[in-house]
């Protein structure tokens, strides 16, 4: 019986994928999935690819700060 895997998108973060055994990139590396939700990064910042580490929050506050700074 397969199990059913989903991916949930967080708007400006990471993608949940809950249920998935692995996960493949995009050059064919696989990595192994250890918990029921894992947060897979899109922005390419993480120091752990493929997985989040939060480093899309501070491109967020770079940003936000340069804008109350125009």
């Amino acid at each position: 019986m397969k199990r059913r895997v989903s991916v949930v998108e967080c708007p400006g973060g990471p993608l949940l994928v809950r249920g998935a055994d692995e996960v493949v990139s995009a050059d064919g590396s696989v990595a192994a999935v250890e918990r029921s939700v894992v947060a897979v990064c899109r922005c390419g910042r993480s120091d752990r690819l493929p997985w989040c580490d939060d480093s899309h929050k501070d491109r967020a506050k770079r940003k936000k700060k340069r804008a109350q700074e125009s």
